[in-house]
């Protein structure tokens, strides 16, 4: 037996206990009925999924970062922000909680308007790696090329999410970091600012990522510091925002990169798209294929407990609840955009 079967035997015990930690996946469902016999109004919308899934209790709070896991498990917010900057909600719209990795998504467009789609893709990949967020086997097998891709297999999963985060231009970590948020916030068209309560929590326990940035390193997958780009992806996970915000954010994509409230050029159209692309693939962790064939829209979801939806060309969907199910994703979030996007149809495969 060589070494590096023997390393690949060990990986693939830490990536089954990644699975046994998180349970088998099982996708959200939404009530399946006919769609509305009349037009339906985007708050109307709103109101139905809000109402019909405020007393949901299935899931539970994240319960590896303590912060998250003390989370109010009652407290339900629904905002869906149009690309002409008409906003509805429900519920608990205005409160604030981690982003956790819906800020892959974000990091990923600045990274890939700077590097541009094809280093992109040669540097982290695109393809879903089939194993989970936090896999390290992953990194292993596409590097043996089983899959065609770079071994840090897409820019959505953990470990091309710290990959991409190593791609952040800068001097310093400070530097980095104020790049990372300078673009969050231009996409949420406010500022936006650090949960050092969280931050400080996912840096004490966070021998697994780093783990990941050194594996990535010694294959030559790490552009930075392993260490400092663990803190800026760490610091990335960590800011707050608000279903509101998730809105605005995902309705620039939406907008092909313009801000529909304070119409700033965030980035560009051909970027949007490409991030979109990516969030089709791998926005849902384990369960992204079931969401896309059963709602048909790109989204990207978080440990606490955020998910936004995308509609290209029209608006961007956003629900705040922290129980998940055990891939990861919001139920009660899921529940939600399904519900609205079956009302309003606006499943991106529709053809009109």
């Amino acid at each position: 037996m060589t070494k590096q079967k023997s390393f690949l035997e060990y990986l693939s015990i830490v990536s089954i206990a990644s699975c046994v930690f998180f349970g088998p996946t099982q996708a959200a469902t939404a009530r399946d009925v006919p769609q509305p016999t009349h037009p339906i109004t985007i708050q109307e919308a709103v109101n139905r999924a809000y109402n019909d899934y405020k007393s949901n209790t299935d899931g539970s709070n994240a319960s590896y970062i303590p912060y998250l896991e003390k989370a109010n498990t009652k407290l339900y917010g629904i905002v869906v922000v149009t690309i002409d900057g008409k906003i509805f909600k429900a519920g608990d719209a205005d409160y604030f909680f981690p982003v956790e990795s819906i800020s892959k998504i974000f990091t990923l467009a600045h990274v890939l308007k700077i590097q541009g789609a094809n280093n992109l893709k040669n540097k982290i990949g695109v393809n879903a790696t089939g194993l989970p967020f936090n896999s390290a086997l992953a990194i292993e097998l596409n590097n043996d090329k089983l899959t065609g891709s770079p071994p840090p297999g897409n820019p959505l999963v953990n470990a091309g999410a710290i990959a991409t985060a190593s791609l952040v231009e800068g001097k310093s970590l400070e530097e980095k970091w104020n790049t990372v948020i300078k673009t969050a916030s231009a996409f949420a068209g406010r500022p936006l600012t650090l949960n050092k309560d969280v931050y400080d929590s996912e840096m004490a326990d966070n021998q697994h990522n780093l783990a990941i940035a050194i594996l990535l390193k010694s294959y030559h997958y790490l552009y930075a510091d392993s260490a400092e780009t663990i803190d800026l992806y760490t610091r990335e996970c960590s800011y707050n925002v608000t279903a509101k915000d998730l809105a605005v954010m995902g309705a620039t994509l939406a907008n092909g990169g313009n801000n529909p409230l304070t119409h700033q050029n965030v980035t560009d159209e051909e970027t949007s798209m490409r991030v979109l692309a990516v969030m089709a693939t791998a926005g849902l962790y384990n369960t992204s294929g079931e969401w896309l064939y059963n709602v048909g829209l790109p989204a990207k979801s978080g440990v606490g407990g955020g998910i936004v939806a995308v509609v290209p060309g029209k608006m961007a969907i956003a629900v705040y609840s922290s129980p998940l199910d055990a891939a990861g994703n919001s139920v009660r979030g899921q529940l939600a955009i399904q519900s609205i996007a079956h009302d309003l149809g606006i499943n991106i495969f529709k053809n009109k």
